[in-house]
């Protein structure tokens, strides 16, 4: 779709209203924009931290799975840390995090973050009063460091209402396929509604910083958050298309050769055939 037509199809607030088969094929623009972006972040050296926190079932899986699906995973990594063990719980609550930090040409992409102990850690009582108030003060500065070590840093909140968070919670205990992406904290998210929502706003109250600010996405419609938060990233990163060298295959190499007999491997049935 051509930058005319977008212009054609935007409201009077500037929001472009795009058909199916139009979101397909601005999926696969911003995709391949994102390749592009990230060409440039390898040549020119530079660090991406990606957070994307948000409530249960906002769609962040959803998000990243677009994001990257043509990047190359070498300099694009997804971290998603499980619960600590006992010997991370010793450690400075930061440090398994900044052992996930990219190095010169990478590209972090965070399934939540050290943003656990504002939200679910907060609200669950998984962690102490001391320890979520040395959280809130500390956070803006390490944040600001990471900053003025060179690290381009974009935080994204994915908001949802209640009754669609109610709605996707049904959907995964109605798929058998997909209820597995359930747990006991799930449900107790629902059961906490207000009490998470307390905690994030007080969570902006400290972090949403001028340097380091949140930025929401409304993600009632998952394709909708989708789009937007690619192409809000792709504005974020001051990146320009680089130019490669045109590649010529080499001559197939032509040597008397003979195959083993096909008899004498082990082939995968064939039991499917497209096309």
């Amino acid at each position: 779709m051509t930058k005319k037509h977008h212009d054609d199809r935007a409201d009077a607030e500037g929001t472009i209203h795009l058909s199916k088969k139009e979101y397909e094929r601005e999926l696969e623009h911003l995709q391949s924009e994102l390749v592009a972006m990230q060409e440039w972040i390898r040549a020119a050296g530079k660090r991406l931290v990606v957070i994307l926190e948000g409530r249960d079932t906002a769609g962040k899986g959803g998000v990243i799975r677009r994001m990257t699906y043509l990047m190359n995973p070498r300099y694009c990594r997804v971290v998603a840390l499980p619960a600590p063990t006992e010997r991370e719980r010793t450690q400075w609550y930061f440090q398994r995090y900044v052992a996930e930090l990219p190095a010169a040409g990478e590209i972090v992409i965070f399934d939540r973050s050290w943003y656990n102990r504002a939200g679910v850690e907060r609200v669950m009582g998984f962690c102490t009063d001391e320890e979520y108030e040395y959280f809130m003060r500390t956070c803006p500065i390490l944040e600001r460091s990471l900053l003025r070590d060179g690290i381009i840093l974009v935080k994204y909140w994915l908001s949802i209402s209640d009754e669609e968070q109610r709605k996707r919670f049904q959907s995964r205990i109605d798929d058998p396929a997909r209820r597995w992406k359930l747990s006991p904290m799930d449900l107790e998210a629902q059961a906490r509604w207000v009490d998470y929502a307390e905690a994030k706003d007080q969570m902006f109250a400290y972090t949403d910083t001028k340097e380091s600010p949140w930025y929401v996405v409304d993600a009632e419609d998952k394709k909708t958050a989708r789009l937007n938060i690619m192409s809000h990233l792709l504005s974020m990163v001051p990146y320009q298309p680089i130019q490669h060298d045109d590649i010529v295959l080499p001559p197939l190499q032509h040597r008397a050769y003979v195959r083993p007999p096909l008899d004498s491997q082990t082939f995968v049935p064939r039991r499917y055939q497209v096309g």
